[in-house]
């Protein structure tokens, strides 16, 4: 099983940037990277999707213009650049691996810990 560490999270103003990393090892059999985020009292969603050859992504509505995911398999890392941030972003941000092509969370088969994204207004 693949494991995952997010790192990047942090407390931005509006309007502001960041940029989420997840270092993925163990990677082989997961042909496809996710974002999804939890707010408080809500349900896990998915943000965007990309497979290791940086093909395949797919947004969230909301953060279509805003959001770019990227891999890079020199480093078995996969970003979140996340620009034009809005309070309505704060989440927790959660980077997941699964075999198949999808924006459904109980799709994919491994996650990481978390990174907290806070955007004040």
């Amino acid at each position: 099983q693949v494991q995952l560490v997010e790192s990047g999270g942090g407390l931005v103003q509006a309007g502001g940037s960041l940029r989420l990393s997840c270092a993925a090892s163990g990677r082989t059999f997961y042909g496809y990277m996710g974002w999804f985020r939890q707010a408080p009292g809500k349900e896990r969603d998915f943000v965007a999707r990309c497979s290791w050859s940086g093909g395949s992504t797919r947004y969230l509505e909301s953060v279509k213009g805003r959001f770019i995911i990227s891999s890079d398999n020199t480093k078995n890392t996969v970003y979140l650049q996340m620009n034009g941030l809005k309070p309505e972003d704060t989440a927790v941000y959660y980077c997941a691996a699964g075999k198949y092509i999808s924006t459904s969370p109980a799709d994919y088969d491994s996650w990481g810990q978390g990174t907290q994204v806070t955007v004040s207004s």
